[in-house]
């Protein structure tokens, strides 16, 4: 699937992995495995619920080494094992609106030549949402997210 793109909107982190597309759909959604790679480290993802569905929840809550603690939720809108998982917190569980929507996350999985390339989009509705999301880190914080993915799925495939 191709997306259009909008730059004052999106934000984009793409990377290539010799993991197969498959590792990296289970490392997505089993919450325990979440648990383990989610959120850039010291931080810890604490809790995860997956209602892997349209319309079931994706929510986490990440706990920093300060004791700070954030939680985030959101409604499944699209599964297409081992291709694409895409999740909003624009809407709640069964499609109920939001009252304070942020982004919406859109993983993509594509195989080529042995390789899977990985992409993680957060599409925001405006200027200012996604300049806060820079700010907080995504670049950065998604980053070593998936070198932590990448890490633990390979670990996994080594036992």
């Amino acid at each position: 699937m191709k997306l259009d793109l909008n730059p004052e909107l999106d934000l984009i982190l793409e990377r290539m992995t010799d993991l197969p597309a498959s590792a990296i759909w289970e490392a997505w959604t089993n919450p325990e495995l979440i648990k383990e790679w989610f959120c850039p480290r010291p931080w810890k993802t604490t809790a995860c619920t997956i209602d892997l569905r349209p319309g079931g929840v994706f929510a986490t809550t990440m706990k920093g080494p300060e004791g700070e603690e954030f939680s985030g939720a959101g409604c499944i809108l699209e599964v297409i094992p081992n291709k694409r998982f895409v999740w909003t917190d624009a809407l709640t569980t069964d499609y109920r609106p939001s009252t304070k929507p942020f982004f919406t996350g859109i993983i993509m999985m594509e195989e080529l030549n042995g390789k899977t390339k990985y992409t993680a989009i957060a599409r925001h509705g405006s200027v200012e949402t996604k300049k806060q999301h820079q700010e907080m880190g995504f670049e950065q914080g998604w980053g070593i997210a998936f070198d932590q993915m990448v890490e633990l799925m390979k670990a996994r495939q080594s036992k």
